[in-house]
């Protein structure tokens, strides 16, 4: 990435202040949410609200025009109605601004007025060296400085990166990532895309540290040939999953309406996903499963998976789900069959893998099987219960050290480890100490098959980049 592109971008992912156009003090109203909520994340910085009828709004000074504030600003966040956004954007000029985020509707996606009050909005920040993320967008979130706009709750700090073109859509998936415990570096609401692009959002994630996954939600693709030559580039260091919704004529139409992007070819994008390395999800949700193991789990070398659970039918349904994404789950060796039968209850069947513990409820038999598939040299991942189960204050030590245990695998073998956690409540002092060491957790064996299958699918791009490099 260029210097350029990174300087122009900093201020949006990690602006040292922010002024509110548009600010409220009637909670509803969003100019009321962009102060509220940046002052409930407890935003590392100033936060100005700007408003030519007030006085204080949550407890802050508001000034009449953002020209009046005292201190620098480097990011306005723009909330007035559409046909006041050009005198923002003036006013911003003049102040020394570098990034807006505009809130406001009422533009491109309204029809050919929109669009040339759009287009005047565009020239005139770039006149001014402004960069735009919007408009018809939601806000913005960012872990790097506690800047939350986009939602009434705080996600939780992780990896993700996650930039959507519908708001509402992007706000309802990061509140159902968020109550599985997916963990977020950044969330963008671009909207029309006006400025700002995908491609211009690929490429500063690309370099950024703190992401490890790339999702994006598109609805119709902007700068075609920039976006596929920054994605080719960014997938060899990390992976990019893309939901595009708009693949039927019904649904081109919606998109445009929505936030005036033309959806195109559905073959085409999928064309374009191929040649750059893009992993394509064709639900909605499940791109946020595949992140969530891809950032926190190494790669496998391969698609053979080893199995353990505590009883057969969770053994027979998640081999079936790996089956159903082309994962292998091999049978293991007599030598090491014999060897696990000597960790098992007298009852069990042979450990051929999958390994069905046959309700063992000693928690370092999950632990101790776990790291045995992890040993063998024909097993690439393991697809392990966690030992919540039967958790009780005689036996939770045991079930801590059976937890650390489990969570070293990764790091200690270089396998990835996916946790099923059979049961919607995710909850618990062993689950935490899990979660804190960076095992992705799943209630569902297809869920988790998908999480291995995300990251054998990345581990070959991978590999097919660097031989082309």
């Amino acid at each position: 990435m260029s210097d350029r592109m990174y300087d122009e971008l900093r201020p949006l992912f990690s602006p040292k202040s922010i002024a509110v156009i548009g600010a409220s003090g009637t909670p509803g109203k969003w100019g009321h949410s962009m102060v509220a909520r940046p002052i409930e994340s407890a935003f590392r910085g100033p936060i100005y609200p700007i408003n030519p009828k007030a006085d204080k709004i949550e407890g802050l000074t508001v000034y009449r025009n953002i020209r009046d504030v005292p201190g620098p600003v480097e990011m306005a966040i723009v909330t007035v109605p559409a046909r006041m956004v050009p005198d923002a954007v003036r006013d911003c000029a003049a102040k020394g601004v570098r990034a807006m985020v505009v809130i406001s509707a009422g533009f491109a996606e309204t029809g050919p007025e929109g669009k040339a009050l759009q287009d005047e909005v565009v020239e005139l920040a770039r006149s001014a060296n402004i960069r735009i993320m919007g408009p018809n967008g939601m806000g913005i979130y960012t872990s790097e400085v506690r800047l939350n706009t986009a939602f009434n709750f705080m996600p939780k700090s992780g990896g993700i990166s996650f930039v959507s073109q519908s708001g509402t859509m992007g706000a309802y998936l990061m509140g159902i990532a968020s109550d599985k415990g997916y963990g977020f570096n950044a969330f963008l609401s671009v909207g029309n895309q006006a400025d700002l692009s995908m491609a211009d959002y690929i490429e500063y994630l690309g370099e950024d540290d703190r992401t490890k996954v790339i999702v994006l939600y598109i609805e119709g693709l902007k700068h075609g040939h920039r976006f596929l030559k920054n994605a080719k580039e960014v997938i060899r260091k990390k992976p990019i999953i893309v939901y595009k919704s708009g693949q039927g004529e019904d649904g081109a139409r919606a998109a445009m309406s929505h936030t005036a992007s033309i959806a195109g070819s559905d073959a085409t994008f999928d064309a374009v996903c191929r040649q750059s390395g893009i992993i394509r999800t064709y639900d909605v949700s499940h791109a946020f499963d595949i992140a969530e193991a891809l950032s926190k789990q190494p790669l496998p070398k391969g698609n053979r998976v080893g199995i353990v659970a505590g009883g057969g039918g969770m053994c027979v349904v998640s081999t079936d789900a790996c089956n159903g994404y082309g994962l292998r789950v091999p049978e293991l060796d007599q030598d090491t069959v014999e060897e696990i039968s000597r960790l098992l209850l007298p009852h069990a069947a042979p450990p051929k893998n999958p390994v069905d513990l046959a309700a063992d409820p000693r928690g370092m038999t999950l632990a101790n099987v776990a790291e045995a598939l992890a040993l063998h040299p024909d097993i690439d991942a393991i697809i392990s219960e966690a030992p919540l189960w039967g958790v009780s204050p005689q036996n939770v030590q045991e079930r801590l050290d059976a937890a650390e245990k489990m969570s070293q695998i990764p790091e200690k073998y270089g396998k990835p480890l996916i946790a099923l956690s059979m049961s919607r409540f995710m909850t618990g002092i062993v689950y935490e100490l899990m979660r804190d060491r960076n095992i992705p957790f799943y209630e569902f064996p297809k869920d988790s098959a998908r999480a291995v299958y995300g990251l054998y699918m990345y581990s070959l791009l991978r590999m097919r980049s660097d031989a082309m490099a």
